[in-house]
């Protein structure tokens, strides 16, 4: 049975939740305050890059199951279930910031006419639904009206690049309920998901919202180890490429993650590792472990510095540095804790000039860096430079075109913290060349 779904917030969590459950076949207003994207959303403009997105905005905005609104009193009173889809972004002390969901708390509870299942979608700390529930209390009881509600945790597990599919194909559905009146409202929502067999996880909210914040940590874990075992192998002439399958072949293991880079970025892994440190401090549990891998990651950052200056001999002053790729990972526009922002960052502090391309960050990078100059196309970024950091693992940057790149290039120098090209063709092109791991000691180290 179809449901009448509000979603608020139409950021990237909200958006695909939003046209994700109108092609289920539901009643979906998505509410957002910001009037400019909500305007947007309406002529068909989606805000980020996200790959199969429009299609499927567009086929049920025209279907009459998707609208979009600013007024979220009204989607509250019409929906019979109500998603809380904003952003929960870090603070400096590491903890999540929850004021925007402190805020859709207080318009819910405003506009609280019916029975509804309030759903939290955003990654919040351990405890944070529960708290939800006893402010939707305290405030019907201030304003002396009673209404009923379920709260119940649904954390999210979207990739970017490939949040879209997986919406539509999870791996798992968590959900946090403990009712047998919203777990029915819940299955009603998700029924398509249970026509093709997809496992849900019904847990109380305390569980659901300790899965996502442990899944990611994990995940990150998992990226830092292999980073670390990356620089032993560099150390000791071993290849990771070799490692990282034979040990991706172990089923307990899996390939998955086993990749190693400039370390790990996004709007997820950071802030979840901080707050979930941050959360293992307010109950007295040693999160240690964590702690490691937040600072590990800085440190691999840095670690490319360190390898492009020793390529360059040691001083990047005057020296001129072409970056591709900008963005945390592929098939996204976003840049929130990219590796790229402190590797570059730490560039031009050493003296250099630094000249970028990223086919879909370089907007919101310029943002960031007025002074670096973003280009039209790799080899404009290559043109004269000293050397070249691949930073992100684009498509087109695996298929660079060495001849005119070396005919471009000041000096041809090459790290490729991606290890996304052929060492061996590259060297034959006349290359200094140096990847992640690769079984050659780092530069000036």
């Amino acid at each position: 049975m179809s449901k009448k779904i509000c979603v608020i917030g139409t950021g990237y969590v909200g958006l695909i939740a939003a046209v994700g459950l109108a092609d289920f076949g539901n009643e979906v207003i998505a509410s957002d305050v910001d009037e400019r994207k909500i305007e947007g959303l309406k002529q068909g403009r989606v805000p980020f890059y996200e790959p199969g997105i429009q299609g499927y905005l567009e086929r049920n905005v025209n279907s009459g199951r998707l609208s979009f609104t600013t007024d979220q009193g009204r989607g509250i009173r019409r929906a019979e279930v109500v998603f809380i889809a904003v952003g929960t972004p870090g603070q400096e002390d590491g903890q999540a910031d929850l004021s925007l969901v402190e805020q859709v708390v207080e318009i819910i509870a405003a506009n609280l006419n019916a029975y509804k299942v309030i759903v939290c979608k955003s990654t919040v700390p351990i405890g944070t639904n529960r708290k939800i529930k006893n402010r939707l209390k305290a405030l019907l009881k201030a304003a002396d009206r009673e209404a009923e509600f379920d709260v119940v945790s649904n954390p999210e597990f979207l990739r970017e690049g490939r949040g879209v599919y997986d919406f539509f194909h999870p791996d798992r559905t968590v959900l946090g309920c403990e009712s047998e009146r919203s777990r029915q409202v819940m299955t009603d929502v998700y029924r398509t998901l249970n026509l093709i067999s997809t496992p849900f996880v019904w847990c109380n909210p305390e569980t659901a919202e300790l899965i996502k914040y442990a899944s990611n940590a994990f995940l990150a874990a998992k990226i830092t180890f292999i980073n670390q075992m990356a620089n032993l192998a560099e150390a000791a002439g071993a290849d990771i490429h070799v490692i990282a399958k034979a040990m991706g072949m172990d089923g307990r293991i899996s390939p998955k993650f086993l990749h190693p880079g400039p370390g790990y970025g996004g709007s997820c892994f950071p802030k979840d590792t901080q707050a979930l440190v941050k959360t293992g401090e307010a109950w007295g549990v040693d999160m240690s472990l964590i702690r490691t891998v937040i600072e590990a990651n800085e440190e691999q950052k840095m670690r490319m510095v360190r390898k492009f200056t020793g390529l360059l001999g040691g001083d990047l002053t005057n020296k001129t540095a072409a970056v591709l790729g900008l963005t945390f990972k592929s098939e996204t526009d976003d840049i929130r804790e990219s590796p790229a922002i402190k590797i570059v960052a730490a560039l031009l502090k050493a003296g250099a000039r630094v000249q970028a391309h990223d086919p879909q960050g370089m907007a919101n990078f310029s943002r960031l860096f007025p002074e670096v100059k973003c280009c039209q196309d790799e080899f404009e970024a290559l043109a004269g430079a000293d050397g070249v950091l691949l930073l992100t693992e684009w498509n087109e940057y695996r298929s660079l075109d060495l001849h005119k790149a070396g005919n471009v290039m000041r000096e041809k120098i090459i790290l490729d913290t991606r290890n996304l090209l052929d060492p061996r063709e590259v060297r034959a092109w006349g290359f200094v060349y140096q990847g992640v791991g690769r079984g050659e000691a780092p530069a000036g180290q």
